[in-house]
């Protein structure tokens, strides 16, 4: 499925374990992830098994010029079309594969999945997805204050939601 200008969006598959593994771990995108500890390659497939099996779940890599640049994942909440969303650039993509992957993904979320609201959850020391959510035009619906824990800290935890009414307006900014 085209996603972007520069870049498509494929379904995850076994093949890219090892991959996502690295990328999850590394330490770029584990310190801003809900859980930061490493995982295992058992837990890894292990987790894979589980939302390749769900109807529910989408896993799907982000690739830019044929190079695979990244990951996402959008989860069906409510038949009606709730979904949420979580994403990363691989380490050391170049600038703007956030933003390029971002747009893809929302791009399936609306037109192919027919997405009513895409809803995102980021980690208040995460300022680049912060700042990526208000460039995309999600909204912010609240903060979780100390709501998750991670190293030895407490976390807000701010919410953001994205109307597929929203989605051709929040696409034509720049």
């Amino acid at each position: 499925m085209k996603g972007s200008a520069s870049g498509t969006l494929r379904a995850l598959t076994a093949d890219d374990l090892g991959m996502i593994l690295a990328w999850r771990n590394h330490d770029s995108v584990r310190m801003f992830m809900f859980e930061q500890a490493l995982v295992s390659v058992d837990e890894h497939a292990k987790w894979f098994e589980t939302v390749h099996c769900d109807p529910s779940k989408r896993t799907l890599i982000f690739e830019d010029d044929g190079c695979p640049a990244g990951f996402v994942s959008l989860k069906q909440l409510a038949r009606e079309g709730l979904w949420e969303w979580g994403f990363y650039a691989a380490p050391g993509a170049p600038a703007g594969t956030g933003r390029r992957l971002a747009e893809a993904a929302l791009c399936r979320a609306f037109k192919t999945e027919r997405a009513h609201k895409v809803c995102g959850r980021v980690l208040a020391h995460n300022a680049p997805s912060l700042r990526l959510h208000h460039r995309l035009g999600f909204s912010q619906e609240g903060v979780l204050r100390q709501h998750h824990a991670a190293q030895g800290a407490w976390y807000d935890v701010h919410c953001f939601g994205l109307l597929a009414a929203e989605w051709p307006a929040a696409e034509a900014l720049g």
